[in-house]
């Protein structure tokens, strides 16, 4: 993978995360706590209770793993596309749709073996509650900081603790980002007439935009499995054995419509990071390539 595309989806990353973060933050405890019971009485109540800082709980580590999992998406996408193409003969033909619908979906796959344990931190971060600057008499948080929290996560759980969740994030990010990608390609072509011709930054916005509130609507099904499975027993009793035992106990106790309950702000959330991630990605990259190139999409998906 060239070092600008690393380094411009690594900076692109973390603009990403730090735009979509507060909204992140609600969509969590709305899927795990019953406790809040929509998006603006979630933002209310954290806001009341926890100040500002509530919304960007657990930030630090997601902003500091972004290049690693960047990195493993957008290289794996790449050699995939390009390893097809070579199986096929035909280097110098574009990437086919169903090519880059797979090359997507290995992407979103792999990046989960190091996406894994930063998000589990990441999540037990933002479903605390507690605040400091609360009373002395208050419940203090169980968790002090993202190091502290990973190494409790050790300590009591062993390393298998830091991969709860893990199969349903790979649901979720294999068909995200497979969506993702091909929406964005689909889209980019469509705008450039077919052409593949460098677009300006409003149909790159566009496009990702659109492209990020795909992946998402595809892949929030399993993000609230995922993020049950990474809470459950944390703050009360253990609750389900595994995860098909997660799926079946939800359905039944809150309807198949529970799955759909973070879309609107997943939607919300994805429209405006996608955009301010691949402009940046664009800007960054025209500004250290020294020559004409076209377009690519960026390695990550918020």
């Amino acid at each position: 993978m060239h070092i600008i595309d690393f380094l411009s989806g690594s900076v692109a990353g973390a603009c990403g995360v730090a735009v979509g973060y507060p909204l992140d933050t609600v969509k969590v405890r709305i899927q795990t706590q019953r406790q809040f019971t929509g998006v603006y009485q979630c933002a209310v109540e954290t806001l009341s209770k926890e100040g500002v800082h509530g919304f960007f709980k657990g930030m630090l580590l997601p902003m500091t793993t972004v290049s690693l999992t960047s990195s493993v998406v957008f290289g794996t996408y790449r050699n995939c596309l390009q390893c097809m193409k070579q199986a096929r003969g035909a280097d110098w033909l574009p990437n086919t749709k169903l090519e880059v619908f797979l090359a997507g979906l290995a992407g979103g796959v792999a990046q989960t073996s190091v996406m894994s344990p930063g998000d589990v931190v990441k999540v037990r971060l933002q479903c605390q509650t507690e605040s400091k600057r609360r009373g002395a008499k208050a419940p203090r948080p169980k968790y002090h900081g993202p190091v502290h929290c990973l190494l409790s996560i050790v300590r009591d759980e062993g390393l298998a603790g830091l991969y709860r969740g893990a199969l349903p994030l790979m649901l979720r990010d294999g068909p995200s980002y497979a969506t993702y990608f091909l929406t964005y390609t689909t889209i980019y072509e469509w705008l450039s007439g077919g052409s593949m011709k460098k677009l300006d930054w409003k149909g790159v916005m566009l496009a990702g935009g659109i492209a990020g509130m795909a992946g998402w609507t595809v892949g929030t099904p399993m993000d609230v499995i995922k993020a049950r499975l990474q809470m459950d027993g944390v703050r009360e009793t253990k609750r389900y054995k595994g995860f098909f035992h997660c799926i079946v106990e939800t359905v039944r106790v809150e309807g198949a419509g529970v799955f759909f309950k973070s879309l609107g702000i997943n939607c919300l959330r994805a429209f405006p990071v996608n955009m301010v991630v691949f402009l940046t990605y664009e800007v960054l990259t025209a500004f250290l390539r020294t020559g004409p190139e076209r377009v690519d999409p960026p390695p990550i998906l918020e």
